[in-house]
C-alpha cells in the first residue's frame, strides 16, 4: 500500500473505528495519510492516535482540514447523524468541494436522501461499501463497490480508495454501490442458510459435517460459505468471523426492501431476510454471524471427536 500519486495537500477524516474501520484507518496512517479520526468510543480514538498517529477529533470543527471524509458506520442513519446532527454535523465544518465517501453498509435510499443535503454545502458524496471482512481490511485488499454521480468527487476520493482496497468496481450512479453490497450479502446470507440446513439434515442421516463439506467443495454446492466460513468457523467451533449476525440481517433486509421496490416476484430474499432476523432476535447482541444456525435449532454442526473429523 502507498499514497503514491496522492495530492500533497490530501487530508483525510475517518469516522468509525470498529472492527473494519480500525484497520482501514490504520492503513491510511501506514500509507503516510495520517487521518483525523472520530468514534463514539473516545478512548478508542485516543488509543488509535497513540499507536498510529493522526489527529483525534473531539468536535466537527476538527474535520475542517479534510478534503475527503470516510465514514465506516453501522448504517445510513448513523452516517447522517455524524454528518448533519453531531454538534451541528461534520459536513458543516467541511470546505466546498470536499468529498464524503460512505463505506458503510447502508440503504441506497438513505444515501440518495443525504446527497442533496451535502450538495447544498458544496460537498460531494460517493458510496463505496466493501467486501472482504476483517482479514482483507487488515491487508488493504478489500473489494470496493463505487457508486457516484459526480466524477470530480470520485476522482478526489481515488487516492484514498487506492489505499483501502485492491479491487474497485464502478457500479453506477449514487447508491448503486450500497445496493450491490446488500445484494452481495443477500447471496452470502442465502448460502449460509442453505449450507447450515444441509449440514443439519445430513447429520440426521449419519453424515459427518466435515465429509459433507469435502463433497460440497468438490461439487456444484461449493461457495465461500462451504469453503471458508463453515470449514474454518462453524465445524471447528471457532465462531469468530468478525462479522456480526445483526449486520448481516440488516444488509439482507435492505436487499429485501430493494426487491420489494422492484415489484419483481422474488420470494427467496424475503425468506432469507426473515430467517436471519429470527436468528438475530434469538441470540445475544453481538453474536457472530457464523452462529446464526444456533438461533434456528439446537444442533451443533460439528464433530467433537478428532477421529470423526478424520473419518
Amino acid at each position: 500500500m502507498s499514497a503514491e500519486g496522492a495530492p500533497a495537500e490530501l487530508n483525510v477524516g475517518f469516522v468509525g473505528l470498529g472492527n473494519m474501520g480500525w484497520p482501514m484507518a490504520r492503513n491510511l496512517a501506514t500509507a503516510r495519510i495520517p487521518p483525523i479520526v472520530y468514534d463514539l468510543d473516545a478512548e478508542r480514538v485516543e488509543r488509535f492516535v497513540a499507536e498510529f498517529g493522526g489527529t483525534a477529533a473531539h468536535a466537527p470543527e476538527d474535520f475542517s482540514p479534510a478534503s475527503v471524509v470516510v465514514t465506516m458506520l453501522p448504517d445510513g442513519h448513523a452516517v447522517a447523524a455524524a454528518l448533519t446532527e453531531w454538534e451541528g454535523g461534520i459536513a458543516a465544518a467541511l470546505r466546498p468541494r470536499s468529498v464524503v465517501v460512505d463505506m458503510s453498509s447502508a440503504n441506497p435510499l438513505d444515501t440518495r436522501e443525504l446527497a442533496p443535503r451535502l450538495a447544498a454545502l458544496g460537498i460531494g458524496l460517493v458510496d463505496a461499501p466493501v467486501s472482504g471482512g476483517i482479514t482483507r481490511a487488515d491487508s488493504g485488499t478489500l473489494t470496493l463497490m463505487v457508486g457516484g454521480d459526480e466524477e470530480w468527487a470520485i476522482e478526489r476520493a481515488a487516492p484514498v480508495l487506492a489505499v483501502l482496497g485492491e479491487r474497485q468496481f464502478r457500479t453506477g450512479p449514487l447508491g448503486s454501490g450500497h445496493a450491490m453490497k446488500a445484494l452481495n450479502n443477500y447471496c452470502g446470507g442465502a448460502a449460509y442458510a442453505v449450507t447450515a440446513e444441509a449440514l443439519a439434515v445430513g447429520q440426521h442421516f449419519g453424515l459427518n459435517p466435515n465429509v459433507m463439506l469435502d463433497v460440497l467443495n468438490a461439487s456444484t454446492g461449493r461457495s465461500f460459505n462451504t469453503e471458508v466460513l463453515f470449514a474454518n468457523e462453524v465445524v471447528t467451533g471457532r465462531y469468530a468471523s468478525g462479522f456480526a449476525l445483526a449486520l448481516l440481517a440488516k444488509d439482507v433486509s435492505i436487499a429485501a426492501s430493494l426487491a420489494a421496490a422492484s415489484a419483481l416476484d422474488a420470494p427467496i430474499v424475503g425468506l432469507v431476510s426473515g430467517r436471519l432476523a429470527a436468528a438475530r432476535d434469538a441470540l445475544p447482541a453481538g453474536t457472530d454471524h457464523s452462529r446464526g444456525h444456533q438461533g434456528w435449532w439446537d444442533v451443533a454442526l460439528a464433530q467433537d471427536s478428532e477421529d470423526d473429523r478424520a473419518a
